[in-house]
């Protein structure tokens, strides 16, 4: 039974593809839609598309928070203000896209001490290889990755391969996944509110 957070964890549902005609964003709004009446959560999809980011173009180290450029800044910003994050990657290559680990690397802080859960899809593993390699990628940033994870098959989880159909049990999953999220979000959320002395 997960806890449920004093107030809504703040939740973002990212699309890891900006690829043209991609599905990432089809099927982050079908997660957005089957948790978006929880009262423990707050969820807004934040997709990288929008924010126009080009390839890691910052001189100095994300660790250093020191950033130069404004489209680093208003990522920064956007991504701060969250507690916990929902990943939503296809698999391309058996990894990640490449706009995903980008929009990654401009940061540190703003990724640091939070809670994110993993729908992944694809049509030989549904993403599953994807969602490992962004497991490594997400713990340098220090972002712990729940258990639970939500992988769709092209072709049983979407209509013509196109729009998202996940089956019942997919549901129970992400209901499983969100509730991992809110408890581990919560209690990262105290760790960021202690000061560091």
């Amino acid at each position: 039974m997960a806890v449920k957070p004093d107030h809504p964890l703040e939740v973002a549902v990212i699309p890891g593809s900006t690829r043209p005609g991609r599905r990432s964003d089809r099927v982050a709004r079908w997660v957005v839609d089957q948790i978006g009446d929880r009262e423990d959560v707050a969820v807004e999809l934040v997709d990288i598309a929008d924010f126009d980011l080009p390839l890691l173009d910052e001189a100095r180290p994300a660790i250093s928070g020191d950033y130069e450029h404004a489209h680093t800044r208003a990522w920064a910003e956007r991504i701060g203000s969250f507690d916990a994050f929902v990943f939503v990657t296809p698999e391309y290559n058996h990894s990640v896209p490449g706009a995903l680990k980008n929009a990654i690397d401009f940061l540190y802080a703003e990724w640091t001490d939070k809670a994110a859960g993993f729908v992944s899809y694809g049509i030989d593993a549904a993403g599953a290889r994807a969602v490992e390699h962004l497991r490594l990628i997400l713990a340098e940033v220090q972002v712990a990755g729940v258990r639970s994870h939500v992988a769709l098959s092209l072709h049983d989880d979407f209509e013509d391969f196109s729009t998202p159909a996940p089956r019942p049990h997919q549901c129970e999953k992400l209901t499983t996944l969100v509730d991992q999220v809110v408890a581990w979000g919560s209690a990262l959320r105290t760790v960021r509110s202690v000061p560091v002395s």
